[in-house]
């Protein structure tokens, strides 16, 4: 290349960006508007108002008395009702449910020893149904952290029975659960009902102030992107002798495709939200692989890697793995037309490489920064105040972009938004009991195979 034809790394950048947007949904009024003597101007995604951002006080505003259950008294089911507990005063938890005795047994020893709160021998519920039992035990709101699989229907029938709902992550594991979110969460609004999911980085204070600058225009028209969440592998459960197959999965869910969704779905549905948040757009596309090595347990894939394209043409690739010895790496970062921001130090730079904005992590000296809690504090709030809130369906969204990007390495076959939002595709066992099941049923996908 000659000397006269040399660009810069800004300008390569730039053109390159411009290109891909101009090309993806052509020369919009606000990138006509960033040209000549504005080009180094903000211009804002979208005018303040037009997008959400919690308040985030400490606790939640006082109000009412509310009464919560909590359905899986689990490691996420306890540690969202120790949250809830935080969040707020004037709270208690009056009704527990689990499919297993020793689980909701811990809860409520754990309650009463930490919180001094004791749960009536009568409002606790184990089996299937315990869902039921406890939102027909007059609570006021209800905390879903069964595994995954189960959410939707106890989603449900919360919203039939008129419960504000707090539903852990994922929302759901296949087609037919995305559709029952959605329905659910359209009757919810019609009823006034708060939800709001477990995607805990809407209420982290680093990501919504970034999410804010974002919006702002801090750098610009959003291009593309890449989300992580590569870790060790996470906890499995060995099966004890006395353990019906069906109770073997159930303790060891994370690992079983049915249960959890597959960790895509379980765990990474947390980066892709953020992309989705973010640029609020969806994916029509999904072309990934997958595979696994060293899984212990389960049926499912150790790594995903995908390509998604969303509704404008633009792509953001999704990686995550969980296999011990690997390099570990838990972040997001979005590429726009003026600069990026990424997540691992909460900073905004410009094409040159320049910070100019990040995230100043004095504003937390003395203040609650739980995420976890602050969720929970905001819900509370949003329900005190009658301005509810909803949040399954913008969780559906990234939780069916998680799904068509596990089918996708299932399959070896891109996957596109209509054909897997209509799928007839439901990851239900023949019933739901404890003993003997079909382990036939459960292998591990193999692409190509169209199995």
């Amino acid at each position: 290349m000659s000397k006269d034809n040399k660009i810069s790394r800004r300008e390569f950048l730039s053109r390159s960006a411009m290109a891909g947007v101009a090309g993806a949904i052509g020369l919009s009024p606000i990138l006509s508007a960033c040209a000549g003597d504005k080009k180094n101007a903000y211009v804002a995604l979208k005018a303040p108002g037009e997008y959400y951002v919690p308040e985030l006080p400490d606790k939640a505003v006082e109000g009412k008395e509310l009464k919560a259950g909590v359905i899986g008294c689990g490691g996420r089911g306890s540690g969202a009702a120790e949250n809830f507990l935080n969040a707020a005063d004037g709270v208690t938890i009056v009704a527990l449910g689990d499919v297993f005795p020793d689980r909701m047994q811990g809860l409520k020893n754990t309650l009463k020893d930490k919180y001094q709160i004791e749960v009536a021998d009568d409002k606790c519920f184990t089996g299937f149904d315990a869902y039921k039992n406890v939102i027909d035990s007059g609570v006021d709101v209800v905390i879903i952290a069964t595994p995954p699989f189960f959410r939707p229907e106890h989603f449900k029938y919360a919203v039939e029975k008129g419960v504000h709902a707090f539903l852990e992550k994922p929302i759901c594991v296949d087609a037919e659960g995305y559709r029952t979110i959605m329905a659910a969460a359209k009757q919810a609004q019609a009823k006034g009902l708060s939800v709001v999911t477990g995607t805990q980085r809407h209420h982290q204070r680093p990501y919504v102030e970034s999410f804010k600058k974002v919006q702002e225009g801090l750098i610009g028209e959003i291009t593309g992107g890449n989300v992580y969440w590569n870790q060790p592998m996470l906890w499995y459960r060995t099966r004890e002798n006395g353990w019906s197959d069906m109770e073997w999965m159930i303790r060891d869910w994370v690992n079983w495709k049915w249960l959890s969704g597959d960790h895509i779905v379980e765990q990474h549905v947390h980066n892709i939200d953020v992309f989705t948040w973010f640029s609020g757009l969806k994916p029509v596309r999904a072309t990934g692989f997958g595979s696994r090595q060293r899984r212990v347990t389960g049926d499912q894939y150790d790594n995903f890697s995908v390509d998604f394209e969303f509704d404008n043409g633009i792509h953001m690739h999704s990686m995550c793995r969980q296999i011990d010895g690997c390099d570990t790496n838990v972040s997001e970062f979005i590429q726009g037309t003026k600069g990026s921001w990424s997540s691992t130090d909460f900073a905004i730079r410009d094409l040159d490489g320049n910070i100019v904005w990040q995230y100043d992590t004095a504003t937390e000296e003395g203040r609650q920064n739980d995420p976890y809690t602050l969720e929970h504090v905001n819900w509370i709030s949003c329900i005190r105040n009658n301005t509810p809130i909803m949040q399954a369906e913008e969780t559906a969204l990234s939780n069916m972009a998680a799904i068509m990007g596990r089918e996708s390495a299932y399959t070896g076959k891109s996957v596109t938004w209509d054909e897997m939002t209509a799928a007839a595709q439901s990851y239900a066992p023949a019933k739901l009991e404890l003993g003997k099941m079909d382990m036939s049923a459960y292998t591990v996908p193999v692409p190509g195979s169209g199995k």
